[in-house]
């Protein structure tokens, strides 16, 4: 794969899916000027032509890029493929609850990318993302490190803004993460959460984030905040659209961000071949290491826990 970090090469995304997440990822591209060229491939031809003129439209407002609809022949020389296309979460559905359907839907659309000779990095977001990744991931044959899955990076914005929201900070200052699947079984890392460097316990002066009402009332806000969302306005779509903008500003100037993306464990915390969300240093060659945070015994049992949950998951989905 070409240098992405060299200034004259093309920076050049692939978006597959211009549903609600495509179209609002597509749009923070545009706005914060992070690709050269943006192509956009839907099902429906036509909703990505129309997406397409739409974005250009707003050419003289923005930076200078190339946005257009196309086909999977364009994956070929593209730097980033991003995948937002499937079945959408229904009120009342857990994300898992998607597992059948889309599992076969990405097995179609990896198919179409690779016969095009691909060989780039895969972003997948579609959910349940930690499975479809798994998923995207075998079916490609791509190395490890060159699939990946959004994560909880949305999870762990949404638990930095209420921290911050709470104590009054501005939350570029809040530190924190939220681990495991991005999903029901994911889980907050209390002991390293960390508020202009002092950490929680010292600055919040809390004993026992699990006892803590209002801690506890923070965390069950974030990881039902997809079910609120969905029950007010029928989907989310902005929040991810900016987080999967920033990990592609990661990808594409070789950033060695650090950022909670879904990426295959092999030992890490004890961990072996599943896709879960976790801090990791994401560069131009894709996710280039796992932070090993020192986790507390309840952690490191919530995270396994997590990683059973998606074991089962991901079995039944390659069993569809």
């Amino acid at each position: 794969m070409a240098e992405l970090h060299n200034n004259t090469k093309t920076r050049k995304v692939v978006i597959i899916g211009v549903g609600l997440v495509g179209s609002s990822y597509a749009y923070a591209l545009l706005n914060q000027g992070i690709v050269n060229e943006m192509v956009l491939i839907d099902l429906n031809h036509d909703r990505a032509d129309g997406e397409a003129r739409d974005l250009n439209h707003g050419m003289p407002f923005g930076s200078p890029m190339k946005i257009r609809a196309g086909h999977y022949d364009e994956c070929r020389d593209a730097d980033l493929v991003v995948i937002t296309a499937g079945a959408n979460q229904e009120q009342g559905e857990t994300r898992l609850d998607l597992v059948t359907k889309n599992t076969k839907v990405m097995q179609n659309i990896v198919e179409h990318i690779m016969r095009t000779g691909f060989n780039g990095i895969l972003l997948v977001a579609t959910n349940p993302v930690d499975v479809l990744t798994q998923v995207v991931y075998q079916a490609s044959g791509l190395p490890k490190e060159r699939v990946i899955g959004s994560g909880t990076i949305l999870d762990t914005a949404r638990f930095r803004y209420l921290l911050s929201e709470y104590f009054q900070v501005d939350s570029r200052n809040v530190h924190a993460y939220i681990i495991g699947e991005h999903g029901d079984s994911e889980l907050p890392v209390w002991s390293h959460v960390q508020i202009g460097g002092l950490p929680l316990n010292v600055y919040g002066k809390i004993d026992n984030y699990y006892q803590d009402q209002d801690m506890q009332q923070t965390f069950e806000n974030v990881r039902d905040a997809a079910y609120d969302i969905i029950e007010r306005k029928g989907a989310t779509h902005y929040g991810i659209g900016m987080g999967l903008a920033r990990l592609t500003k990661a990808i594409l100037y070789n950033e060695n961000s650090i950022l909670t993306i879904s990426t295959l464990f092999e030992g890490e915390y004890g961990l072996n071949g599943i896709f879960l969300g976790i801090p990791a240093i994401v560069n131009a060659s894709g996710v280039r290491e796992i932070i090993q945070l020192q986790l507390s015994d309840r952690e490191q049992e919530q995270l396994n826990k997590s990683a059973e949950i998606l074991k089962e998951m991901v079995n039944k989905a390659l069993q569809t």
